[in-house]
């Protein structure tokens, strides 16, 4: 049997990196490479998904490449993730209907000093531990929804996925057979292993607030 590695994918803010690693603990490769911060509006942060994927792409051939190592050597894959970064995509064509809204964005602000005003900051700590902040990636996903004509539609019909973005990479990695993340990555509402719209569990504060997606299990 030939010598397996591990990969390790960091997939920051402003760039990937990649090391592979043998089982002794030992760095065998580890390549990086910038992608593009996009800035519509002042306070706004965003990132097109799809460049973000292809630098995976690249910098996982490269670091192989350079190693020496064949793709059927990598016994492991790891990702960690720049966390409330949220992407909402088609289920079927796989293509992101809006560019990621990046964690640091202040594009959703307003949603979340509504949720605040009307009262939802005990409810929501009591469900989820967290506060109210236009940080997390449930008041992102809520924007999209509402900026996006026909978003809310296709998310009740269950036409949607949404993810941090180690879930987007998993989807893709695995040719839509997967959309799984560590139960630490996904911003409240809550810990759900089965990104889609449709399907999120109706216990959960979100789904009960006034500008929450309307959604029921």
């Amino acid at each position: 049997m030939s010598e397996q590695y591990i990969l390790a994918i960091d997939e920051g803010t402003t760039s990937t990196r990649e090391i592979i690693f043998n089982y002794a603990g030992q760095q065998v490769a580890s390549v990086a490479r910038e992608f593009t911060q996009y800035f519509p509006k002042p306070g706004w942060v965003e990132h097109q998904a799809e460049e973000i994927w292809n630098a995976v792409q690249i910098t996982t051939s490269t670091a192989l490449i350079n190693s020496a190592i064949r793709p059927d050597q990598l016994a492991v894959i790891g990702i960690t993730n720049q966390r409330e970064t949220t992407v909402v995509w088609d289920k079927e064509t796989g293509r992101p209907i809006y560019p990621a809204i990046v964690w640091q964005s202040r594009q959703t602000s307003d949603i979340a000093e509504k949720l605040v005003k009307d009262s939802y900051s005990e409810m929501i700590r009591q469900k989820t531990g967290l506060v109210i902040a236009p940080y997390f990636s449930a008041t992102k996903i809520r924007w999209i929804l509402d900026h996006l004509e026909g978003a809310q539609e296709r998310a009740e019909k269950g036409e949607l996925l949404f993810g941090t973005i180690d879930t987007w990479l998993v989807w893709k990695l695995t040719l839509t057979s997967s959309s799984a993340a560590e139960y630490r990555s996904p911003g409240w509402p809550g810990t759900s292993r089965r990104p889609c719209l449709a399907n999120w569990p109706s216990s959960r504060a979100w789904s009960r607030t006034p500008t929450g997606p309307g959604l029921s299990s």
